[in-house]
């Protein structure tokens, strides 16, 4: 038998038994398929003529509906949001403000003057519990402040000198500050100090930092010296805080 005849013969058992009907079949679903897809794809004809049936029956409906119910709760919401948002953000720009306030032409700060900083930083900010009362105020009674220099150990052949002045409020520990303090002891002027803030100057620290970190900050920012004029000191801080009145 020639090949054609084979490949006639072979033609014809798969007429008979439906394979080459089931071929036919698959592709054409595949090709109606992918003709579908075209036409309802983002630029197809099908997609772009049901598009405009529907703005044509939404857009009148959307055009002429009454908004007003939910204007005032679209206020509410929107301020809210913003407020929620912005708040931390107005802190931010707030503390930013402040650190970047210090004159530049500023090259040193007294320690004493630090020290009124920090005593204005415990008025507002001392806890209160357990304090007496002064009814003649009324007032809580004062709290006892204090600072204090400490060098540490010199050694000759260390170049560098190390110290650090302490902010000490007996009642209310979490008001005290420690500053490490350093110089170059061959090139130092006498009593000015360069020191350490606790804080790295980073947007993400000014969120949260207390007002008296904030000017230590600011003052580091500066470059501007600590002068010990005097090493130690004490004082007596009323609280800002004003006892809450009370029937006896």
């Amino acid at each position: 038998m020639s090949l054609e005849e084979n490949i006639k013969l072979a033609v014809e058992n798969k007429l008979n038994d439906g394979t080459i009907e089931n071929k036919v079949s698959e592709y054409v679903e595949k090709g109606i398929e992918e003709s579908l897809k075209e036409l309802f794809g983002w630029s197809g004809d099908a997609r772009k003529t049901m598009e405009g049936k529907i703005k044509s029956v939404m857009v009148p409906y959307l055009e002429n509906y009454d908004y007003t119910k939910y204007i005032v709760k679209l206020d509410s919401v929107l301020a809210s949001v913003l407020n929620e948002v912005t708040k931390d953000n107005r802190k931010i720009l707030s503390n930013f403000k402040e650190l970047m306030s210090i004159d530049s032409k500023i090259k040193s700060v007294k320690v004493s003057d630090i020290f009124t900083k920090w005593c204005k930083y415990v008025s507002e900010n001392v806890e209160t519990d357990g304090l007496d009362i002064d009814y003649e105020g009324p007032h809580y009674e004062s709290v006892e402040v204090t600072y204090e220099f400490e060098e540490s150990e010199k050694r000759d052949w260390i170049k560098s000198e190390r110290g650090r002045i302490l902010f000490e409020c007996e009642h209310d520990p979490d008001m005290n500050v420690c500053i490490d303090v350093f110089r170059w002891n061959d090139i130092h002027k006498k009593d000015m100090w360069n020191f350490h803030a606790d804080e790295d100057c980073k947007v993400s620290s000014l969120r949260n930092i207390d007002e008296f970190k904030l000017y230590l900050m600011s003052l580091k920012q500066a470059d501007i010296e600590i002068e010990l004029d005097e090493e130690n000191d004490c004082d007596y801080v009323t609280p800002e805080k004003e006892p809450e009145a009370y029937l006896e």
